[in-house]
C-alpha cells in the first residue's frame, strides 16, 4: 500500500513525514529503508504478531508494511505545470490514497504561505489543482468517446452521458469521490484513473496544547470535519510535533510518554489503521518456526488469491486452506489443541479470508 502525503508549505507535512520515517528507522521488526529521499517504508503495528511469536518462537517476524511518499512541489497552477506541478501530479497518480495534511493551529513564528490560517481554503487550493488535471483528462476522453459513438455501439452513449455528468460536477468544484456512481458507472470510471477519485484522509495538524486538551474545542478541526463529510472523506486529528518527539523514543520510553498524554497509541499507528480502513484492507497471518508474518489483502479476497500474495505457485496449485481464527488459536495455546477441538477448518476456493485468519495453504504445482 502506497500513501501520498500532500499539503501546502508550512502546514506540518514534512514534520509528519520525518516522524514517520524516523519511526520506521527504529522499528525492531522491519528496518526502515529509503527508496528515494522522499519515500519511507514502515511496519504496520499488529500486536497479534507478538503473541504468535511467543507461541512459535520463529526465526523471524515480518509485519505488513506501508509506504509513505512525501509529495512535494505544489503551488497554485500545478495542473498547468507551475513549480514542480507535473512531478507533483505524476506522484499522486502512483499512490493508492492521499494523506492531506491541513494546518489547524495558529503560530506567529510559522509563516503560512497564504498569510493566514484557513483550513478549507488550503484544502480547496490542492483540490482545485487535482480537479483541473482531471478536467483535462476528461475532455480528452469525451472527444475519444464521441468518435467511438459513430460505430453505433450503445455503450458509448452511456459512457458519454456519464463523462459529461462528471465533467459538470468537477466544474462545480466537486471532486469525483463525492459523486455517487452505480455499479455500471463505477466500471467505466475505473478505467480513467482520476486523481480526485482517490480516497483522502485529512490529517488535521493541531497544536500540542489542543491535542492534549481536546480537539473538540478547535473550531478549525470541526469545520474541516464538516467539509470532509460532504465528499465522503475522513478527518484524523494529529499533532506532527508530538509525533516527531515520539519517533525519537525507544519502545519503553514511547509507552511512558503516551501514558502521560493519556494515549494508548501514537498518531502514526492511528494513521495506519485509518488508512487500512479507508482502502478496505485487512491482514491474514501465517505462523511457523521459520517465520510469523502478516499479509495485506483487500476485504472480500478469496483463499486462492490470498495464497497468491505469498507466491504465485500457491494460487496456481491451490488445493485448500487450513484456517483457524487468531482468537481461537491464542485461547487454545497451541495449533495442535485448536485442531483437536475442531477449530481448524479446511476451506476451499470460495472461502473469503477474514481479518486475523491464521492460514496454512496446501498446494500442488
Amino acid at each position: 500500500m502506497k500513501l501520498g502525503i500532500v499539503g501546502l508549505p508550512n502546514v506540518g507535512k514534512s514534520t509528519l513525514f520525518n516522524a514517520i520515517t524516523q519511526a520506521g528507522a527504529e522499528s525492531a521488526n522491519y528496518p526502515f529503508c529509503t527508496i528515494e529521499p522522499n519515500v519511507g517504508i514502515v511496519a504496520v503495528p499488529d500486536k497479534r504478531l507478538d503473541k504468535l511469536a511467543e507461541m512459535y518462537n520463529p526465526e523471524k517476524v515480518t509485519p505488513a508494511t506501508i509506504e509513505f511518499v512525501d509529495i512535494a512541489g505544489l503551488v497554485k497552477g500545478a495542473s498547468k505545470g507551475e513549480g514542480l506541478g507535473n512531478k507533483f501530479l505524476s506522484h499522486i497518480r502512483e499512490v493508492d490514497a492521499i494523506i492531506h495534511v491541513v494546518r489547524c493551529f495558529e503560530d506567529s513564528n510559522i509563516v503560512h504561505v497564504e498569510g493566514s490560517i484557513n483550513p478549507i481554503r488550503d484544502v480547496e487550493t490542492i483540490n482545485l489543482e487535482l480537479i483541473f488535471a482531471d478536467l483535462e483528462m476528461l475532455e480528452r476522453r469525451i472527444d475519444k468517446t464521441k468518435k467511438m459513438l459513430k460505430t453505433g455501439d450503445k455503450k458509448y452513449q452511456v459512457e458519454l452521458e456519464l463523462l459529461e455528468k462528471l465533467k459538470s460536477e468537477l466544474e462545480n468544484g466537486k471532486p469525483a469521490r463525492s459523486v455517487h456512481f452505480n455499479e455500471e458507472e463505477k466500471e467505466i470510471i475505473k478505467e480513467i484513473a482520476l486523481l480526485t477519485l482517490k480516497p483522502v484522509l485529512y490529517a488535521a495538524n493541531v497544536s500540542e496544547q489542543d491535542f492534549i486538551q481536546g480537539i473538540e474545542n478547535n473550531p478549525m478541526v470541526q469545520e474541516l470535519k464538516r467539509f470532509a463529510e460532504k465528499e465522503n472523506s475522513q478527518v484524523l486529528p494529529i499533532c506532527a510535533r508530538i509525533e516527531e518527539e515520539i519517533a525519537e523514543l525507544d519502545a519503553e520510553e514511547k509507552k511512558v510518554f503516551l501514558l502521560d498524554l493519556g494515549l494508548t497509541e501514537s498518531g502514526l499507528d492511528r494513521l495506519i489503521k485509518a488508512s487500512y480502513k479507508l482502502l478496505g484492507l485487512i491482514s491474514f497471518l501465517t505462523a511457523g518456526p521459520k517465520e510469523v508474518r502478516a499479509w495485506t489483502i483487500s476485504k472480500g479476497t478469496k483463499a486462492p488469491q490470498a495464497a497468491g500474495k505469498i507466491h504465485s505457485d500457491f494460487e496456481k496449485g491451490f488445493i485448500r486452506a487450513e484456517v483457524v481464527s487468531y482468537t481461537d488459536l491464542i485461547n487454545c495455546g497451541t495449533y495442535a489443541v485448536a485442531k483437536e477441538k475442531g477449530l481448524v477448518r479446511s476451506e476451499g476456493k470460495e472461502y473469503v479470508v477474514q481479518d486475523g485468519d491464521v492460514i496454512l495453504f496446501r498446494f500442488n504445482v
